[in-house]
């Protein structure tokens, strides 16, 4: 960019003063949008310990931090995806902070999820932090390795920048992904959860039951300069665990659907994010073994692969592209009470202080007035939302339902404070998700997410 001073002496120099504004105005708009990619390994080291367990190997595959920046549509807007089970409060704010910094915008112009495979690490810097003041084991809260990551990921915005291309049309496609995703939540005649079907269910009357309520469908926004494509973003709600607890990082089935289509279109770089997928896993095609993987991560990625197919290529201009930011206060939820919360840190279960301490740390934030920022970004006739938490399906079917005239992706587990995020009636029937050691949200939180939803996809 550069700026122009003019002495207007004459007419000869007014024309020329135009000529020149002209000019560079033609010079902008003909910059366009611009993406620039960046790809990081985020795996943990040997030694190092992830959300349930040390990492004892490494693997073939290990963890991504992957990402896009769109330019050329006002500030930057940063879109990233992190492998690992979840980035909590204050370390989700400095996660988009840092971002922000590297790719010279706002943390509000930045959207940071995890994808919530388990064998991989959690981040949570405010709970880290407490306990170091009470001189508690941190466990898997410990964030040197999560701090390194940062710096690594902040270095390859910083590059990526520098290599961005030219955007010139956006790519949608939808396509149905067959027998992966199964609700996880077993109504009994009163309408209670009467069971949950897990991430892994050998019980072979369990996965007998129906699929319940899923959203099926895939949803891949590619970016393109002409005829090359510059990045897949993949959207698909579901808990993303075959098996775990094996003490080698990996990325699970969605991982490796997500290399399998990488090496099927390798001139883009292909993201994945997690949709709504709270109260959904794999459990009725899921019986827990090793093989079962392989077989999830092919039907995945065949979903990917149709949904490729039958993307439908649209010019993008600056014009095209919006960022808009609800910021809401999440109740948290009444169980969590200050003194019962400081009296099991002082207790003698380590694995209860744990858990005490980041339930402290979400209901401080609550109580100091923290606002979770729903945001989402309009390119064309798409919207993506980002969310946070373990978002129940039902939400992502209400923002499609808001707007039938648009393509709607979502990505939840933005924040992964508050937990599990259910419906008022899944507060009402029970269960593992909606219960006190998986939610820190009151049921009132329906009514607020809605409300931003229909906030978000309204048109201004």
């Amino acid at each position: 960019m550069f700026s122009a001073r003019v002495k207007f002496t004459s007419s000869r120099g007014l024309l020329l003063a135009i000529w020149v504004l002209v000019s560079l105005a033609t010079t902008l708009q003909a910059e366009g949008l611009r993406l620039a990619v960046f790809d990081v390994d985020v795996t943990p080291p040997v030694g190092s310990m992830m959300a349930y367990d040390p990492v004892k190997a490494q693997g073939e595959l290990g963890l991504r931090g992957r990402g896009v920046v769109l330019l050329g549509a006002g500030e930057p807007i940063v879109l990233c995806a992190v492998d690992w089970i979840g980035i909590s409060n204050e370390a989700h704010d400095v996660f988009r902070q840092k971002l922000a910094e590297a790719a010279g915008t706002t943390p509000q112009r930045v959207a940071v999820h995890a994808v919530h495979q388990h064998d991989a690490p959690e981040c949570d810097f405010g709970t880290e932090r407490l306990l170091r003041e009470r001189g508690l084991p941190l466990g898997p809260r410990e964030g040197s390795f999560a701090r390194a990551a940062l710096e690594r990921l902040t270095a390859a915005v910083r590059a990526a920048l520098g290599e961005s291309k030219p955007v010139t049309h956006l790519g949608l496609g939808q396509a149905p992904v067959r027998e992966v995703a199964s609700n996880r939540r077993i109504l009994g005649p009163d309408g209670k959860v009467r069971a949950t079907r897990w991430t892994a269910t050998p019980d072979p009357a369990l996965r007998a039951e129906p699929e319940g309520t899923i959203d099926p469908i895939v949803s891949l926004i590619s970016f393109w300069n002409g005829d090359q494509p510059l990045a897949v973003l993949s959207y698909y709600a579901c808990h993303p665990q075959s098996y775990y607890r094996t003490g080698i990082p990996n990325p699970d089935f969605p991982g490796i659907a997500r290399f399998l289509r990488q090496q099927q279109v390798p001139d883009a770089l292909h993201v994945h994010f997690n949709g709504a997928g709270g109260n959904l896993g794999a459990g009725k095609y899921n019986d827990g073994s090793h093989a079962t993987r392989w077989v999830l991560a092919q039907r995945l990625a065949d979903g990917m692969k149709r949904a490729w197919e039958a993307t439908e290529k649209f010019p993008l201009a600056p014009k095209d592209v919006g960022w808009k930011v609800v910021p809401v206060a999440l109740p948290p939820a009444a169980h969590l009470k200050e003194a019962q919360l400081e009296a099991d840190l002082r207790g003698s279960d380590k694995g209860l202080q744990s858990g005490a301490a980041a339930q402290l740390v979400w209901l401080q934030r609550c109580q100091a007035g923290h606002r979770t920022e729903l945001s989402c970004l309009r390119l064309g006739q798409a919207r993506v939302l980002h969310l946070p938490g373990e978002l129940f399906v039902e939400y992502q079917l209400a923002a499609k339902q808001m707007r039938r005239d648009l393509f709607i992706a979502m990505a939840a587990y933005g924040d992964y404070g508050p937990g599990y995020i259910g419906t008022v009636l899944a507060y009402e029937q029970g269960g593992y998700e909606t219960g006190p050691h998986a939610s820190n949200l009151a049921p009132g939180v329906e009514a607020i997410l809605m409300e931003g939803l229909r906030e978000l996809l309204r048109d201004d």
